[in-house]
């Protein structure tokens, strides 16, 4: 691996990161609370630190796919360890270990919290804590690639960051990686700025409609208030949310591509038509749950909140309008259904991924199909038009079965280091891979992580990170050969 390439990424990463402390600090002037010097002295350290790094690297080699893989994982840790330190200093999260979990659950968009009282924070804090969705929703690594030097190989480090299933979805991009990642994050912050100005204008306050668009488009979760979005009782803030959630669990390559007027890619895209059928489906049948358990007077409330906590879980957000564990065990057992699959492929949501639903359902309809009734037949598996190879559908597959494994053995762990119950337990690793942020159990939406044990957190902040970085890129730094020259 080029060491000198991969020190002077991190030095821009810790750049990038000190600097993006200046609208916390902005806020915290404005506010005049206690947090300023906190976050003074944070953006002091982060800054001293990498900009000796990054001057100090200046001579660099072309990054490998090895030295992406590296990258992804050490930078995320190191940012998120550096991005503690504001709290730290400040004392309302004195430990490093939930410092650094309510960090990393931040930049990995999980949304998942060990703050008992959040209002409580001051709003410098607040804001920067929301700020890591900001940075985390397009992916961190993204950011960085606009800072980096052409030819460094940028696209090494946007491949080791994003899911196999853009891999799968075959997406194009612009043959210099800088203008694509401007161009992605024009989008990603236009959507930013429309949810904003919506909220607004519906009666919510500039600084917590600055948080939750951050939470909301990243489709992370993290919110000001300590009842999340059920403290405004809103149905308009409700379906201003959902909406912005949904297109935070869009494709931004395809968005894009409807940008520029290229309307045949949204009818040809397979995943896409399933995400819609996937949302009406359990949107419809959460609502028929709830009206007819006389859970909410009428139908349209019943579809209000059904559907918000639908989408909030299928796009791996973690939002909430109400407390789902009040309600019926069939209306919980479909949330918990909703977890395992995540939007598309491309969108800054997490989750298995719609895609490889659609590969998974396409393979065993026709091997069903080959197996008893057309045994000559030759069968093919098309995704957007086209016919993808069989080394596809084994990655679809092999990636299903890795996130089942981690499931079960990661359950079976904390069960171990914390003695949960198995519901808390289970619920605790799919909330944290899956970066959904809320669960059941003793971690539900009324609930928060601060009751698990140091070891725990780290646990579970390992996962968040596996979970973000889709498995391979987390995972394939445990091979011996990846060390190998």
């Amino acid at each position: 691996m080029h060491f000198s390439s991969i020190a002077h990424v991190m030095g821009v990463l810790l750049l990038v990161t000190g600097s993006s402390m200046s609208l916390p600090i902005a806020c915290s002037i404005f506010y005049q609370e206690s947090d300023l010097y906190p976050l003074l002295d944070a953006a002091a350290i982060t800054l001293g630190v990498g900009l000796p790094v990054f001057l100090l690297f200046k001579k660099h080699n072309e990054l490998t796919i090895k030295d992406g893989f590296f990258i992804a994982v050490a930078g995320w840790i190191i940012v998120s360890a550096f991005s503690a330190i504001p709290f730290i200093l400040h004392g309302s999260i004195p430990s490093f270990t939930d410092a650094f979990f309510e960090m990393i659950s931040g930049y990995t968009t999980t949304g998942a919290t060990i703050l008992t009282n959040i209002e409580i924070v001051p709003h410098g804090l607040l804001f920067w804590r929301s700020q890591t969705h900001l940075l985390g929703g397009m992916g961190f690594l993204t950011l960085a690639i606009i800072f980096l030097p052409h030819g460094m190989g940028g696209l090494r480090l946007f491949r080791a960051e994003s899911s196999p299933g853009q891999v799968i979805t075959k997406e194009k991009f612009k043959p210099r990686n800088r203008d694509t990642m401007v161009r992605l994050w024009w989008i990603y912050i236009a959507l930013n700025l429309i949810q904003i100005i919506l909220l607004v204008l519906g009666g919510m306050p500039l600084f917590d409609s600055l948080c939750t668009a951050f939470g909301t488009v990243s489709t992370s979760g993290y919110s000001t208030k300590n009842a999340s979005i059920g403290h405004y009782n809103s149905a308009y803030f409700d379906w201003v949310i959902t909406i912005f959630m949904f297109l935070g669990g869009l494709s931004f390559v395809l968005i894009y591509q409807v940008l520029k007027g290229d309307i045949k890619a949204l009818k040809i895209n397979t995943e896409l038509r399933w995400y819609i059928g996937f949302l009406i489906f359990f949107c419809g049948a959460m609502t028929l749950i709830l009206w007819s358990k006389g859970i909410y007077g009428n139908l349209i409330d019943a579809f209000r909140y059904g559907t918000f906590q639908v989408v909030s879980l299928l796009t791996t957000t973690g939002f909430g309008t109400a407390d789902y564990e009040l309600w019926p065990q069939s209306a919980q057992m479909l949330l918990y259904v909703v977890c395992f699959i995540g939007a598309c492929a491309g969108s800054t949501t997490s989750g298995i991924k719609i895609v490889h639903y659609v590969i998974i359902c396409k393979y065993m309809y026709l091997s069903v199909r080959k197996a008893f009734f057309q045994p000559m037949a030759i069968v093919s598996i098309r995704l957007n038009g086209r016919t993808i190879d069989d080394d596809i559908i084994n990655l679809a597959l092999c990636y299903f079965i890795i996130n089942m494994f981690m499931i079960l053995v990661g359950g079976f762990v904390m069960t171990l280091t914390d003695n949960m119950d198995y519901t808390t337990a289970m619920s605790s690793i799919i909330a944290s891979l899956m970066n959904i942020g809320p669960g059941f159990g003793a971690i539900g939406p009324s609930e928060n992580f601060a009751f698990i044990s140091d070891i725990g957190k780290w646990f579970l902040s390992w996962n968040m990170l596996v979970g973000r970085l889709e498995m391979f890129s987390a995972l394939v730094i445990f091979f011996p050969s990846f060390w190998k020259k």
